[in-house]
C-alpha cells in the first residue's frame, strides 16, 4: 500500500500530514516542511513501503507530486 504523505498550508505555516498518523509536523517554511516529506517519504521507500508526497499551495492548487518506489 502506498504511504500518502500531504504537505499543505496551515494556520501558522506548513503541515506535513500522513494520513495514518494523528498528529501533523508543522513548519514554519514550506521548503523546510517539503524537505521533511521528502526524508520522511525516503525513509519508507528504505523500509520497502512505497510513498507519494503531494505539495500543496496555499491557494489549494496541487503544486506537485512525487512517488518514491521501495529500495531493490
Amino acid at each position: 500500500m502506498v504511504q500518502l504523505i500531504v504537505v499543505e498550508p496551515c494556520a501558522d505555516g506548513w503541515a506535513v500530514r500522513q494520513p495514518s498518523i494523528a498528529n501533523a509536523q508543522l513548519f514554519v517554511s514550506g521548503a523546510k516542511a517539503e524537505d521533511a516529506a521528502r526524508l520522511l517519504g525516503t525513509r519508507l521507500a528504505d523500509a520497502g513501503q512505497p510513498a507519494e508526497i503531494q505539495v500543496y499551495l496555499r491557494n489549494g492548487d496541487l503544486a506537485g507530486r512525487f512517488v518514491l518506489a521501495p529500495a531493490a
